[in-house]
């Protein structure tokens, strides 16, 4: 059975550091949910309240509506999978399977079905003999992940599973993950700082930052409407500039780099004031002179096969990058002076602070 997770208010210290301040957030019954941020964000910290392994100074934590702050980790019925995996070394990987279900003293028929059940699942029956020490680090995790779902937990917890392998087994592992997840329709809470990682796999992805949630939403959401701009500059990447946003009777729009453009997705009641505006590097594209909004100098591209990055300056003095696909000849080798087009309706607007979007629609953390 899976449930959905409440939490209300949230506080954590460890003496006069205040770790989280207050938080709440609320995630449904089966989606896969992330923690996302920079080291000592508070993310794990969050992740071990919701376990059990850390104490809660302040707030309420529920399973459904069942209050979980004074119940013992034991009895919250929660799976979880570590970063350095925590296996036994000495056990085969068909006893690590076996060891929570023995401690719960089920049958011995149910004990041997489910443990085959999940060899299958993540695909490591050949390997159900062996110690852990002649698996590979990818084989390892899916012990892991095999041991703590063959509990039928309520609850699969993630600590950032996948930061001790290479990166071709991370590609393997999160694809292995996510499509586990969905057949097993389990509520998951996943901590990582990887936001191409955490993209791939999430339902829904909070963004933390100080203990405090900036945005919630789905990895669509996140990346082209950021609530504000350490969420526009944390998933992904972005060219931050300097503007004005102005009003001239039925238009609105942003002076930028000294390139007026036009905006039909600024907020009604956001009115001129100084702005930064972010512009992903592929909401910028080469185009022919003079049918393009900015100019500037290309300082360096980097071919990288599908795509090619190049660095511009612009007048302003502010260098960007821009993301193009790759073609047989690049334009820049005969021409270090380049015309860029923006996709206007995809750039973001926020106020100087970089606090507040200023986009219609804009989500709120």
């Amino acid at each position: 059975m899976s449930v959905s997770i409440t939490i209300e208010n949230a506080v954590k210290r460890y003496g006069d550091a205040v770790i989280i301040p207050d938080l709440s957030l609320r995630i449904r019954e089966g989606e896969f949910f992330t923690l996302l941020g920079p080291s000592g964000c508070g993310k794990t910290t969050l992740l071990r309240m919701i376990a059990g392994f850390n104490s809660i100074e302040g707030g309420d934590f529920y399973f459904n509506t069942t209050r979980i702050n004074d119940l013992d980790p034991a009895r919250r019925n929660i799976g979880m999978v570590f970063q350095n995996y925590a296996i036994f070394p000495h056990m085969t990987v068909r006893a690590n399977i076996t060891f929570g279900l023995r401690n719960r003293k089920l049958p011995p028929d149910e004990i041997a079905a489910r443990t085959d059940e999940f060899l299958s699942l993540v695909r490591i029956a050949e390997y159900q003999d062996r110690l852990p020490e002649r698996l590979s680090g990818g084989q390892q995790q899916r012990v892991a992940l095999a041991r703590a779902l063959a509990i039928h937990p309520d609850v699969l917890l993630m600590d950032e599973p996948l930061s001790n392998l290479d990166a071709k087994l991370r590609l393997e592992m999160r694809e292995a993950i996510k499509e586990i997840q969905r057949s097993v329709g389990i509520t998951t809470v996943y901590v990582t700082h990887d936001q191409e990682e955490a993209m791939a796999v999430s339902d829904r992805i909070a963004v933390m930052n100080g203990g405090v949630i900036r945005q919630i939403g789905t990895p669509r959401a996140l990346y082209q409407r950021p609530a504000d701009l350490f969420v526009a500059t944390f998933i992904g990447h972005t060219n931050v500039l300097r503007g004005e946003l102005y009003r001239s009777g039925s238009e609105a729009g942003v002076s930028v780099a000294g390139a007026r453009v036009p905006l039909t997705t600024l907020a009604g009641d956001a009115g001129p004031q100084s702005v930064k505006v972010s512009i992903r590097p592929e909401e910028l594209y080469i185009t022919a002179p003079g049918s393009g909004a900015l100019q500037g100098t290309v300082e360096r591209s980097v071919f990288l096969g599908l795509n090619t990055h190049y660095h511009v300056r612009l007048p302003s003095g502010e260098t960007i990058e821009i993301v193009q696909e790759s073609v047989m000849e690049d334009p820049t080798e005969r021409a270090g002076v380049v015309h860029l087009g923006i996709k206007a309706e995809m750039i973001n607007v926020f106020d100087e602070s970089g606090a507040a979007s200023l986009m219609a629609g804009g989500t709120t953390p």
